[in-house]
Order: C-alpha cells, then structure tokens, then sequence
C-alpha cells in the first residue's frame, strides 16, 4: 500500500510509476528497457524494507535519485511536478544543486 501526503492510501500501481517515469523521460534518449530496470531497481529497494505501506514521498525520493543519475533533463522535468515548485527561485535554486 502507498500512503499518500493527504493520508489516503492506495494500492501501488507499478502502471502509475511507469506513466510518471515515461512523460519526465519524453523525448530523452532513455530507453523503455531503461526504465523498466530503474521501476525493478525501486520497487527492490521498497521490498527490502519488508513494510507492508511505503509513503509516496519516499517513492518519489527514490525517483528523483534514480533519474538524477539517469538524466538530468528527466530528472528537473520530474522534481518541478514531485516538488510541486511555486516560483522561479525554486526553480532555479533545484537547477543550482544539480550543477554541484
């Protein structure tokens, strides 16, 4: 189960990660089998945890970890939406980091 922010939960939806991974990726050279290995790599490490609910925050974490290796551009176009930015300063200080 996932525990959303709100404190709602649902069941995990591999579909659901796969969608979010796919349109931060759109137009990247990331191949599907890329992302099909970095979805096994995150639900792997999930299942180490051995819990039976995961929050969404730490989902999206792993996300914003992977893609920061995979692809720069994938990972700033998915940490906007997942960090839900609220004006240029934000963003602009995400794009400082991720030069560092």
């Amino acid at each position: 189960m996932v525990v959303k922010s709100d404190g709602r939960r649902q069941v995990y939806d591999q579909e659901k990660l796969k969608q979010s991974l796919l349109l931060a990726c759109k137009k990247r050279p990331i191949s599907t089998g890329s992302l099909d290995n970095l979805i096994i790599e995150i639900e792997g490490r999930l299942r180490d945890k051995s819990q039976d609910e995961v929050a969404s925050r730490e989902i999206g974490e792993l996300v914003i970890s992977y893609l920061r290796e995979l692809d720069d551009v994938a990972y700033v176009r998915f940490a906007s939406v997942y960090r839900n930015f609220q004006d240029t300063e934000e963003f602009m200080s995400e794009l400082e980091e991720l030069k560092r």
